[in-house]
């Protein structure tokens, strides 16, 4: 599964994810720093992405666009990149089922604490 990461989560989160997310990627790996959202929803959609992020930005544009690509939400609040990987790979059965899925184009997590 390719999963793109917003630029509100850390690069490094790629070093804590389970081998099912092998072929992810991040914002700064893909040198798309600072683009702008619609930039990095266009890259998503050609390559096959699904994008995570923290914000309702990507959001907003499967509300305008429709999808592909899919998005998670990660509605946790500020949490350590290794503690987002490892709700990623608690949620992997989920997250696959989602992205196999045609009915709908945002999957949100949400953690109390």
């Amino acid at each position: 599964m390719k999963l793109l990461f917003d630029q509100n989560i850390s690069h490094r989160i790629l070093n804590f994810l389970s081998e099912d997310y092998k072929n992810s990627s991040t914002i700064k790996k893909e040198d798309l720093i600072n683009a702008p959202d619609l930039d990095i929803w266009n890259f998503a959609k050609t390559n096959g992405f699904i994008i995570v992020t923290q914000d309702s930005d990507f959001n907003d544009l499967n509300t305008l666009y429709g999808f592909p690509p899919k998005i998670i939400w990660i509605r946790v609040g500020n949490l350590r990149t290794q503690v987002i990987a490892q709700i990623l790979n608690d949620y992997k059965v989920e997250i696959d089922s989602f992205a196999r899925q045609n009915a709908s184009g945002c999957f949100e997590i949400i953690k109390l604490q």
